[in-house]
């Protein structure tokens, strides 16, 4: 490996250091409807997220509340001693990405098929903390 892709490789080692996220892999739901859920809690305090992902009727929110714990947990991890409460997280950034997607084919008729596709997808979530925001701002 080069200098230059070895010091990259490192930067971006650094940078994901600061982050605070949790990935969700080949999840069996099209990206279309996760992306309903998602739309819902990104920008939205990890309070708020919870309860809406808790009360709303989509079958994709149970997955996600999951994700948003984990992503809660790893913040934990990286920050031990610190309460959630006094740090204000909230969801910064959230995405679905299109992942394999399943070909299948059923019987239609007069003797021909018809293609089944049976998507999944990717959700990334990523927690920032306001107090640390605010920090970064005030010494700038």
């Amino acid at each position: 490996m080069g200098a230059r892709k070895r010091n990259r490789a490192n930067q971006l080692k650094e940078e994901r250091k600061e982050k605070y996220f949790a990935v969700l892999r080949n999840c069996p739901t099209s990206p279309r409807k996760m992306r309903l859920v998602i739309d819902l809690i990104r920008g939205q305090e990890v309070n708020k997220a919870m309860d809406i992902l808790k009360y709303i009727s989509k079958h994709p929110a149970k997955r996600v509340e999951k994700l948003l714990l984990s992503a809660i947990a790893n913040w934990q991890t990286k920050n031990e001693g610190v309460r959630i409460e006094d740090s204000r997280l909230f969801v910064k950034e959230t995405y679905v990405d299109q992942s394999r997607t399943l070909k299948r084919l059923r019987p239609a008729p007069q003797g021909r098929a018809h293609r089944i596709r049976k998507r999944s997808n990717h959700v990334t979530i990523i927690l920032d903390s306001l107090n640390r925001i605010q920090e970064n701002t005030s010494n700038a």
